[in-house]
């Protein structure tokens, strides 16, 4: 009965101290973290999310995205997460600083989605915003115009000569005058680009690639959702870019036969087209694709979503994590002056570097 007071008081502190040591002090370490900046406070990583990535990462977690794909790249030591291109370093507390809860994930069904945003190809940072512009504005439009705009002009200035009547008889061979010299500068000006088009991709499509582009412009200008979808040679979206995201959310088979991934297409809304097909409809082919003047748009929740996917990025360098930070700006350089040597091949090199990490 002596010793059971130094007992229960041994026991007790064994608990104490392993709770302190394993509990206590990490959270005290990590809880006090800032984001890593330089000496001027410039280039602050991390960064808090807000807006539809916010919103989005909700849409995540509803949805039961974190039982299937982590969020944290294990050492080249621990895993194989590197190699697999999924990150260039390993990640670190600081990665997480700004997330209530923190996504970590226990289970891998698919690839791990710690770096997805940082695989989208560069161009997606800047097309979004454009895309919607430059059909507006493409090559054959622009000449268009012009034609499409003397037409009108020129048939305003013959009915006012009509509507006038007798008193003007003699102004009526005038207005025609001026008519034929406006309609022959456009017919000029006009087969002059028509006639390097058309013989141009009946001779050799594949040397004469801007006027086949300026060509085909014209074409699927009525539909604006279709160019971001073509950028890549096989006509698919470019791997881990936005219209990529929502098709694969959409129908995970079509873009990989072996997926298990369930389908999301509830988060899209299919509705007959009024006017002209939306800009972010998605592009579908064959089962998948919606009847006839009809199309699939993604809802607001949808767009979150990918926005948050497209924000997960933890590439950042950081201080304190140098073990494969070091390495992978070598490889990354060594293809870069081989693609350059083929011209042809130097536009689908980026294409395909991709890939090689979605797996």
């Amino acid at each position: 009965m002596k010793g059971l007071a130094p007992l229960f008081l041994g026991i007790f502190g064994t608990f104490a101290f392993s709770w302190v040591g394993l509990t206590v002090i990490p959270d005290w370490q990590i809880g006090h973290l800032n984001p890593q900046m330089e000496e001027d406070g410039t280039d602050a990583y991390p960064q808090p999310q807000s807006g539809m990535a916010e919103r989005g990462r909700r849409v995540y977690a509803a949805n039961g995205c974190i039982y299937c794909h982590s969020q944290q790249i294990r050492a080249d030591y621990a895993a194989d997460d590197i190699e697999r291109k999924w990150g260039d370093r390993r990640s670190a507390p600081r990665d997480y600083i700004f997330e209530r809860p923190v996504f970590l994930g226990k289970m891998r069904m698919g690839p791990d989605l710690a770096n997805v945003g940082a695989r989208a190809p560069a161009e997606q940072e800047s097309a979004p915003p454009g895309v919607g512009a430059a059909p507006a504005s493409s090559p054959g439009q622009q000449a268009a115009a012009p034609a499409a705009s003397a037409a009108p002009s020129a048939g305003k200035l013959s009915p006012p000569p009509t509507n006038v009547g007798s008193p003007p008889a003699k102004k009526a061979p005038p207005s025609p005058a001026p008519s034929p010299p406006t309609s022959t500068s456009p017919p000029a000006a006009s087969p002059a680009p028509k006639a390097p088009a058309s013989p141009a991709p009946n001779a050799s499509p594949g040397s004469t690639s801007p006027p086949a582009a300026a060509s085909a412009s014209p074409g699927p200008a009525a539909n604006p959702a279709a160019l971001p979808a073509s950028s890549s040679p096989s006509g698919e979206p470019p791997i881990y870019s936005v219209a990529w995201h929502h098709k694969h959310l959409y129908s995970p088979r079509s873009i990989n036969v072996d997926s298990n991934m369930p389908s999301y297409r509830f988060l899209y809304q299919t509705r007959q087209i009024s006017d002209a097909p939306s800009f972010d409809a998605l592009q579908l082919t064959g089962s998948d694709a919606p009847p006839e003047g009809w199309e699939i748009v993604p809802t607001f929740d949808a767009k979150c979503l990918v926005a948050y996917l497209m924000s997960l990025n933890q590439s950042h360098p950081l201080k304190g994590i140098t073990s494969a930070a070091a390495a992978s700006p070598s490889p990354a350089a060594s293809p870069a002056p081989a693609a350059p040597g083929a011209p042809a091949a130097a536009a689908p090199s980026p294409a395909a570097s991709p890939p090689k990490g979605g797996p």
